[in-house]
């Protein structure tokens, strides 16, 4: 088996994400053998790029993908989140449905230069 994947790591996050909106960061941990320090990082990164809507539930978190939202990549932008969601994982992310409101709206520049790095 390779040592690599076609999908970063931030994108088997979100996989992970729609699969089960209220995945636990210790459980996207194991899954990706990553630390739970990297998992909360990859979230955080989701959540300020705006593609991920964090909300408390109790004590736990629940998350809200943004499906609507472009690719961060520059040769395939014409392609939104939840339709590759939708192909990679089943999920049934419909990109035309309304958006879950959040506080910090960011235009779609800060999703490019988040991801630009």
């Amino acid at each position: 088996m390779p040592g690599w994947t076609f999908l970063t790591t931030h994108a088997r996050v979100l996989l992970l994400v729609a699969k089960d909106p209220g995945v636990r960061l210790r459980d996207i941990a194991d899954t990706l053998d990553i630390t739970e320090r990297s998992a909360f990082g990859i979230v955080a990164d989701l959540v300020e790029a705006g593609y991920v809507i964090k909300e408390k539930d109790g004590r736990c978190n629940r998350y809200h993908i943004q499906a609507h939202l472009p690719l961060p990549e520059p040769t395939i932008q014409e392609r939104t989140v939840g339709e590759v969601l939708s192909l990679l994982a089943g999920t049934g992310l419909d990109a035309s449905r309304e958006p879950v409101a959040s506080g910090k709206r960011k235009d779609r520049r800060a999703h490019r230069s988040a991801y630009a790095s």
